[in-house]
Parts: structure tokens; C-alpha cells; sequence
């Protein structure tokens, strides 16, 4: 028992590790259960002379987060970035309506911090984002 105990702590210790070293992360939480949001599929775009580039897509952890969305050892660049939430997708998946299909985040990267962190408060008519820590 104390042995798994000792394993799962390294396990979340080098997950943490992990999630520290990437630039972005994002969290889902569902307002009307107060539950995380998982399997929430999240799309990262840069915006690069006027265009949308996916950079990757990543589903939410059964905590509702994705601890790396961006590029495993690379620093987040200056510029726009855009973050799209597939709600609608999830709604139906939990036989939910939803207003809004998708709820896309567009946010500036401008060096000032090491960590972006986007938390997404849904609801099925609803939401609300901010710049998290």
C-alpha cells in the first residue's frame, strides 16, 4: 500500500512538472453540476498574417483540463492565439442542448507571464472566461 502511495505521488508530482514547463492550459467546469467538463475537445489556433493555423487539438481530462495544450518544450510566441471550446459537441454527447455550439477564446500573448491559463465556466446558455493563473 505505501509503495502505491509513493508511485502515485511521483506520478503526480512529474504530471505537475509537466504542466509547469508547458505555457498553456486550460480548465472546463460545468455551472449547472459544478463538476468538471471531460472529453471536451479544444482546438489551439495562431493567428498569422490574418489567417488561423491550428496548432493542436486535445480533449479534457476527466478533471476538465488539459495541462498541455501547447508544444511540448517550445515557448509560446508572441501574438494572437485563439481557443476554441466544441460545446455543442459535448452537450449533445450528454443529450443536453446548448446556445452555443462552440465558444472560441482569442487572447494576446505578449511575454509578460511564463503560464497562460484559460478557464471556461460553461453552462447551456452560458459562459465565462478570464485570464487564470
Amino acid at each position: 500500500m505505501l509503495k502505491q502511495l509513493i508511485l502515485s505521488a511521483g506520478l503526480l508530482s512529474s504530471v505537475s512538472v509537466m504542466a509547469a514547463d508547458n505555457p498553456l492550459s486550460v480548465h472546463v467546469l460545468n455551472l449547472q453540476t459544478g463538476l468538471p467538463s471531460e472529453k471536451v475537445s479544444v482546438v489551439l489556433e495562431e493567428n498569422k498574417n490574418g489567417q488561423w493555423v491550428k496548432l493542436n487539438e486535445k480533449m479534457t481530462n476527466e478533471n476538465g483540463r488539459i495541462t498541455a495544450l501547447y508544444s511540448e518544450n517550445k515557448k509560446l510566441e508572441q501574438g494572437i492565439y485563439r481557443v476554441t471550446f466544441k460545446t455543442g459537441d459535448w452537450f449533445k454527447q450528454h443529450n443536453q442542448s446548448s446556445f452555443f455550439p462552440e465558444v472560441p477564446v482569442i487572447f494576446n500573448v505578449d511575454g509578460a507571464v511564463k503560464h497562460y491559463h484559460i478557464p471556461l465556466l460553461l453552462s447551456p446558455y452560458g459562459y465565462s472566461t478570464y485570464r487564470g493563473n
